[in-house]
């Protein structure tokens, strides 16, 4: 009898959580627009797929339960389908592939996803541009299992080709990586000075949540933070048990969500992407705005 009563109390529980969600739940709308858009890195121009002109593409940001619409206008010379990574709803159509000229719209109903998944092209080439992060918060007045954050972060390790895409390698998987990028910056450590590195400012002793997205098709990433702890909470779109660690390692497509606080002396720190081939390495700055107040 005992038995039964708890599994009610926690069924009733499940059931005004999933109500509670269901009456606070948003339908957002995003426009996306796929074209063929000039990129200089590693001291040459070259032609890229891009979503709205960026890379990574455009970041989606919802709360648990929302229903997303994301209406894509392919304007460029290539088809195109974007998958959903992560999400459990069964999306209609997502399987069809935008021809040039067309457009289709994605329509999501979020579940108990939470924290952070990915979306990218299905193509291996143009995944390697189009691609980005899809935010889920929770919902308003609910709280973090974690102590919440004063603020948040995306970080996005990319890969960066010199070849141009063609419609005859589209349909083939890319070789090897020229450089990796943090949030499309390849940094300093390919030797052109045109380059750009990704820069993080941080308050000494805030909080931050760290969405640390592996785009690399091919390669498992090492990623760290110079002299700085890194608290696991969540992966692949949902919470995780709390666990410490100096360093991640993420498998392609992996998502890791982790908490950050700064308490090092004022300063720049290294951020470091780095494959565990070997092959390239590439850093981003942590750089402190303030520092500790005395009284």
């Amino acid at each position: 009898m005992g038995s039964e009563k708890q599994g009610f109390i926690w069924l009733s529980g499940l059931l005004f959580l999933n109500i509670f969600v269901l009456a606070t739940a948003d339908v957002h709308y995003y426009e996306f627009s796929l074209q063929e858009s000039p990129f200089t890195k590693l001291c040459s121009t070259k032609i890229i797929l891009a979503l709205n002109g960026s890379f990574p593409g455009p970041e989606i940001r919802v709360r648990r339960g929302d229903t997303v619409s994301v209406n894509v206008h392919n304007q460029a010379n290539y088809a195109v389908s974007l998958d959903w990574e992560g999400v459990e709803d069964t999306i209609e159509g997502s399987n069809n592939t935008i021809q040039p000229g067309r457009n289709f719209t994605y329509n999501i109903e979020l579940g108990d996803e939470i924290g952070t998944l990915r979306w990218h092209a299905t193509s291996a080439w143009a995944a390697a541009t189009v691609h980005g992060a899809f935010v889920i918060l929770p919902v308003a007045n609910e709280d973090y299992p974690f102590p919440a954050p004063t603020s948040d972060q995306t970080i996005i390790l990319g890969e960066w080709f010199r070849e141009e895409l063609t419609e005859a390698n589209q349909t083939i998987a890319p070789g090897s990586a020229d450089a990796y990028t943090i949030n499309g910056h390849p940094g300093e450590t390919y030797g052109c000075s045109n380059d750009t590195t990704f820069e993080m400012q941080v308050d000494y002793q805030g909080l931050y949540l760290v969405r640390v997205i592996n785009a690399v098709a091919n390669e498992t990433m090492l990623f760290d933070i110079e002299k700085h702890r890194l608290t696991i909470v969540g992966q692949n779109g949902t919470y995780t048990n709390r666990s410490f660690t100096s360093s991640l390692t993420l498998a392609p497509g992996q998502v890791i969500d982790v908490l950050l606080c700064p308490n090092q002396n004022v300063g720049r720190y290294y951020i470091t992407a780095r494959s565990s081939s070997g092959r390239h390495i590439t850093n981003g700055i942590l750089r402190y705005t303030t520092t500790t107040t005395s009284f």
